[in-house]
């Protein structure tokens, strides 16, 4: 049977077109773009300049605010880290949401080292940011927020706009993790009002191994990596050409396709939860159920563990995720140690079935039949998941006994 792939929120495919764009900077035009003065850097000198053309574009920014970096995850540090370390003398105070990825949670322990102080800022049941607790937490101190554009793991799209704009009058600097949304829905930073986002294209087709900072004109940030002037010297290090090249390629593309990918996705990602919530009881969606990314359902089922699902699914060549893709990497040594989905547990989901979720990610090359396929096989995998369970098996006997 042929694999139907509903991971794209851990990763898409590069797109073969990218791929053929990249292909000749890894061999023939292999030069370092620093040697300008001679002919094997002069071309892929220009490839860069081209590539961040296409990224600026993408996001409505101007060329020279985009930064490149080797990750999405590179690129929080170097927002989380450079933002405050600049701009220390304004305050030493920084909030970070309930959800935000890793990336961004696991730096405040560092930051905390460096005198920082670090809090959060609750979300609601639906992931979506507490304005009320966002003013309440904002204080004279405060020098930075960070707060994700939407969250991979429940779909949730948060309100940066109206985020941006209380932040902007308290004079705060405002980062948002943008992996989740640009090159998947229309962004306009400018429009948005942020000072900084992250863009990673390996979300839209393009290669892993690069991404990019969007930074505002005439916000501090402070360099991470200290070595040559690459980047306008905010990030020192030869740059990955081919990758480069593939993100602006899978730029272009994400917004000469952007209507019709989101347009599609919204029809599946629509019949998709449709059909779930028909087909199957006890299972409870997490997220925002309309301000979320088109394509992406995500949910939980009482008396069934996601992991078991999960590895059904697989088994019947369907690709999901249980929780997020960089939280799946925490192994423990049995099921008591498994650790609980922060997200989940920050939108109120019962601790004890925060690793029972489930994500359908859709992407531009999924069909309609592919979804009626998952749609025709998932209540017999529930089914059988549920007739093992003794948690269910004691359920039903107290169900039976209540109505006689």
């Amino acid at each position: 049977m042929k694999r139907i792939y509903f991971d794209h929120s851990a990763t898409t495919p590069v797109d073969n077109r990218v791929l053929d764009a990249m292909l000749p900077y890894f061999a023939e035009q292999f030069g370092n773009p620093s040697s300008v003065l001679i002919e094997e850097g002069g071309i892929p000198h220009k490839a860069v300049g081209e590539a961040r053309e296409k990224i600026a574009r993408l996001v409505g920014a101007e060329q020279d605010e985009i930064i490149f970096t080797a990750s999405a995850t590179e690129a929080n540090n170097l927002a989380i880290k450079g933002l405050a370390l600049a701009n220390r003398d304004k305050g030493k105070r920084i909030l970070f949401s309930d959800i935000e990825h890793f990336s961004i949670m696991n730096q405040a322990d560092f930051m905390r080292n460096l005198g920082f102080e670090i809090d959060f800022i609750r979300v609601d049941n639906y992931g979506v940011i507490d304005m009320e607790d966002l003013k309440k937490k904002v204080t004279d101190g405060t020098v930075l927020v960070s707060v994700m554009h939407a969250n991979l793991e429940i779909g949730t799209i948060e309100p940066v706009r109206e985020i941006a704009s209380f932040l902007k009058e308290r004079g705060v600097i405002f980062h948002s993790d943008g992996a989740g949304t640009s090159g998947r829905i229309p962004v306009s930073v400018n429009d948005l009002g942020i000072d900084t986002m992250t863009i990673s294209p390996h979300q839209f087709y393009g290669p892993k191994g690069i991404a990019a900072l969007y930074l505002r004109k005439g916000v501090g940030l402070a360099s991470i990596i200290q070595g040559g002037f690459q980047e306008m010297g905010y990030r020192a290090g030869t740059e990955n050409i081919p990758g480069i090249v593939g993100f602006g390629e899978a730029a272009r593309l994400a917004m000469e396709e952007m209507d019709e990918r989101v347009q599609k996705l919204t029809m599946l990602g629509r019949r998709l939860w449709d059909g779930l919530a028909s087909s199957i009881d006890y299972l409870h969606f997490t997220g925002h159920p309309t301000q979320r990314l088109p394509g992406h359902v995500s949910f939980w089922i009482e008396f069934v563990e996601g992991e078991s699902l999960l590895l059904w699914l697989n088994l019947n060549s369907i690709a999901s995720a249980s929780g997020s893709a960089c939280a799946s990497n925490m192994m423990a040594v049995d099921e008591t140690g498994l650790k609980a989905s922060h997200v989940l547990t920050a939108v109120g989901v019962p601790p004890e079935i925060c690793h029972g979720s489930i994500t359908f990610s859709l992407g531009k090359d999924n069909t309609m039949d592919e979804v009626e396929h998952l749609l025709s096989v998932i209540p017999g995998i529930v089914k059988r998941l549920r007739d093992m369970s003794p948690l269910y098996a004691s359920f039903k006997q107290q169900q039976k006994e209540h109505d006689k």
